[in-house]
């Protein structure tokens, strides 16, 4: 598995940045703001908290990071390169390598071991030809030891704590060798040691892998691990709050 060079000087372009982005829904006979003027940025080797409550506009943050959700206004650059000016397939692709997710609940296969859920993230992501089937084995053990799981390679969701199914979730997020991250809530459904566990294993694979990560949630508890917090409300991302 290959590593990022590390971003250390803020001269150098973000591995994401959000510029004068506003994202307007229609709500009834008026017009409803998730995001009002928001910027932002992100570089590579650092992990940024978004706090804010229920409906702040949080997870519309993370919608159009991931080239989900189309901004109203305003410009989304990954690697410097403005998504939106591309065709809908070169963003699939942007999207399928550059970003990727952490959900709030896992949600893995059943039917699958650890080890296959990572190789079915692959197989979707049409990644097959990139790579032998040992080549491809390799690298999905290699990302559940890098996060701690790989002696449970061979255990079902129904086997695993749900500490561990989180840890199986940030290495299927990994797959790709993705230059951005991002969690949604990814405490949510976990209790207290497992979160603190889950926040010290992003902030880790950040360092180790040379990612830029986002991490939006309401808990602040967690948040000192980041390099820096930033607060969001009515669609409003406030200046930063908190620098490590």
């Amino acid at each position: 598995m290959t590593t990022r060079a590390t971003v250390s000087s803020p001269a150098l372009t973000p591995a994401l940045e959000i510029k004068q982005l506003t994202v307007e829904y229609p709500d009834g006979d008026s017009i409803l703001k998730a995001m009002d003027r928001v910027n932002f940025s992100a570089q590579s080797g650092t992990m940024t908290a978004i706090v804010g409550p229920s409906g702040s506009g949080k997870s519309t943050l993370l919608s159009v990071s991931a080239m989900l959700t189309k901004p109203t206004k305003g410009a989304i650059l990954l690697g410097g390169q403005d998504v939106w000016q591309l065709t809908e397939s070169e963003r699939a692709k942007i999207r399928r390598h550059e970003v990727g997710v952490v959900f709030q609940q896992p949600n893995l296969f059943g039917s699958l071991t650890s080890l296959e859920q990572l190789l079915v993230t692959s197989h979707v992501r049409g990644e097959l030809k990139g790579g032998s089937k040992k080549e491809r084995r390799a690298t999905a053990q290699e990302l559940l030891d890098l996060v701690g799981v790989g002696h449970l390679s061979d255990r079902r969701p129904h086997q695993l704590s749900g500490g561990q199914r989180q840890r199986v979730n940030v290495a299927r997020a990994l797959m790709s060798n993705p230059s951005v991250i991002l969690a949604d809530e990814p405490t949510a459904a976990l209790d207290e040691a497992s979160s603190a566990a889950i926040v010290e294993l992003l902030a880790q694979v950040t360092n180790d892998l040379a990612v830029a990560t986002v991490m939006v949630t309401h808990d602040t508890e967690f948040v000192s691990r980041c390099d820096a917090v930033y607060a969001m409300r009515d669609g409003v991302l406030n200046n930063e709050l908190v620098s490590a």
